[in-house]
């Protein structure tokens, strides 16, 4: 005879296995139902009118601003254009007085700005001779500004004779390239505007 102390855990473990299978299994979750999104919110064609023509204005305002630069550039180099001469002589060329028509509009649109005209020879000549090249070919310059409006008084004339080359050597075209008016701006430079702006 089975022992009954064996015996009971043995059928209550047999009560618990047979338990366990008698159960079915759990039931799958439910997939999960699809969440219905919502719509898109609608275009405000108003919003995007008004953005782009925030972007056209900065683009034109930008542009403007390169423009004025640009002008100014322009006007600043005009201003400085050198001019040039014969050898010995202070007399103005047409290709001078074009240079010096075309700083007339810049210097009336700027009555602030002051330039100094330097004169300049090559190094053939004593150095008094040359001193004195250099003024004549800067009166020259200044005079011919004069006549065309401009204020003497804004104008400072220099000569440096041959002590400033811009160019070496004993070639002709060494000589031709000493041979100038330099321009300088020395006051105004820095509110310089184009003319017409």
């Amino acid at each position: 005879m089975i022992r009954r102390s064996i015996l009971i855990p043995t059928l209550v473990a047999a009560a618990v296995v047979t338990a366990a299978c008698s159960h079915p299994a759990p039931a799958p979750a439910p997939a999960p139902q699809p969440v219905a999104s919502a719509p898109p919110p609608p275009i405000d064609s108003a919003r995007i009118r008004d953005s782009l023509a925030n972007a056209r204005r900065l683009a034109d305002e930008q542009a403007a601003a390169r423009a004025r630069a640009d002008a100014i550039a322009a006007a600043r180099n005009t201003l400085l254009t050198k001019i040039y001469f014969d050898f010995d002589k202070s007399d103005l060329t047409d290709q001078d007085r074009a240079a010096l028509d075309a700083k007339v509009p810049i210097l009336n649109a700027n009555p602030g700005v002051r330039i100094r005209i330097e004169g300049n020879c090559d190094k053939r000549g004593s150095d008094e001779y040359n001193l004195a090249l250099g003024q004549r070919r800067a009166a020259a310059a200044k005079r011919y500004l004069t006549e065309h409006g401009i204020d003497a008084s804004r104008i400072d004339v220099i000569s440096y004779g041959a002590e400033r080359p811009v160019a070496a050597g004993d070639a002709e075209d060494a000589y031709a390239q000493n041979r100038r008016d330099e321009f300088v701006i020395t006051a105004g430079g820095d509110n310089l505007s184009a003319p017409g702006r």
